[in-house]
């Protein structure tokens, strides 16, 4: 049952309506710093002190003027605060694929490591694509980020290298770098490879192939590990390399094409876990039996890859220590922008699960 009619007042002002009577339907007006001091009887310079956490603030008047900004909804204008300042307590994070688990995975360590500085974490995703990558740089860098994170990309384009060089920034995935003041956090690629492959020799196999990732410096490394490996145990005249995109449909096409040759590979190392998901799916069209027929080994232990359907054996790059350093790193250098550039590697261990098994006749 609808209650009686109430009349509202609205002005228009540069397109946006403003409410007067709180009884309205529309959005209230957001309460100032000066609703707060009427509602504490303070002055407004008093309550800038409170929200700035100055100590000379009796906590009688502390708890007033807080409980008038609870009361009223209030929230400090960041803009504004920046200006004063000089920082604005945001990093912006930009991933080349925010669809694969690993980089979700590795936000969290990065987001639980600013929080912890007093840092507050915006995420832009490129898709891969450059157009994107420059687009969310620049929105950063509008908003007066105090730190960069690039997550899986190369600051190649002129806009990254230019944000680079004014604003502090750590580079996650990617060796390739070349600019001065950037952090750089990798995983060691090469042993992890070495891991794999290593694994599958140990298990018979001799045919192994790699599906390589063609976008970054990661992959092209783990594929330089699964090269030096596969010499090292004298299988060189059994390389079978092919690039492919870094999804799990990629690694299905790609799959198909080295699990209908003839001879086909016994075994397929996987450049990320995604890749090796598409790969598990086109084993299963193909009645291929894992691992009785052909075994599989991804990169990252993404959580999926734990699960019991799937089971893969993988690398396990410590995604969350990753993120824990890429923040270290970057709240050290917003402290001290003039500081050399510093690499921070994390070891990758080999965990495994049922995907692989020895090489069958």
């Amino acid at each position: 049952m609808s209650g009686p009619p109430v009349n509202t007042t609205v002005t228009r002002a540069r397109g946006f309506a403003e409410p007067v009577s709180p009884d309205g339907g529309g959005p209230r007006p957001r309460p100032t710093i000066r609703n707060v001091a009427e509602r504490a009887g303070v002055s407004k310079s008093l309550v800038s002190l409170v929200l700035r956490g100055s100590p000379h603030v009796s906590e009688h008047r502390r708890q007033a003027v807080l409980q008038a900004a609870r009361e009223l909804g209030y929230r400090p204008n960041a803009v504004a605060r920046s200006l004063v300042e000089g920082r604005t307590h945001l990093v912006g994070a930009l991933v080349a694929d925010l669809h694969n688990p690993f980089y979700a995975e590795f936000l969290d360590g990065l987001q639980e490591s600013l929080h912890g500085d007093g840092l507050r974490l915006l995420i832009g995703n490129s898709q891969w694509d450059p157009a994107f990558e420059d687009e969310a740089v620049e929105a950063f860098l509008e908003l007066r980020v105090d730190g960069l994170v690039l997550l899986g990309i190369a600051p190649t384009s002129e806009t990254l290298i230019e944000a680079t060089g004014y604003t502090p920034t750590v580079v996650v995935g990617e060796r390739d770098i070349d600019l001065g003041g950037v952090d750089i956090v990798v995983d060691d690629d090469q042993l992890g490879a070495r891991l794999a492959i290593d694994h599958l020799v140990e298990l018979g196999h001799r045919r192994i192939a790699h599906i390589e990732g063609s976008r970054s410096s990661s992959g092209r490394f783990r594929c330089e590990g699964y090269l030096v490996a596969m010499r090292r145990h004298a299988l060189a005249p059994y390389i079978m390399v092919e690039q492919g995109e870094c999804t799990e449909e990629g690694g299905a096409l790609t799959a198909r094409s080295l699990l209908t040759r003839d001879p086909r590979p016994t075994a397929i190392f996987a450049a990320n876990d995604a890749v090796a998901m598409g790969v598990l799916s086109a084993a299963a069209e193909l009645g291929l039996r894992v691992p009785e027929d052909l075994s599989v080994v991804g990169y990252d232990n993404i959580q999926l890859a734990a699960a019991q359907p799937i089971s893969l054996t993988t690398v396990d790059q410590p995604r969350r220590a990753m993120g824990r350093s890429a923040a270290t790193l970057l709240s050290d250098r917003i402290g001290d922008p003039g500081k050399t550039s510093r690499l921070r590697q994390v070891t990758p261990r080999l965990v495994v699960r049922r995907s692989t098994g020895p090489v069958q006749g």
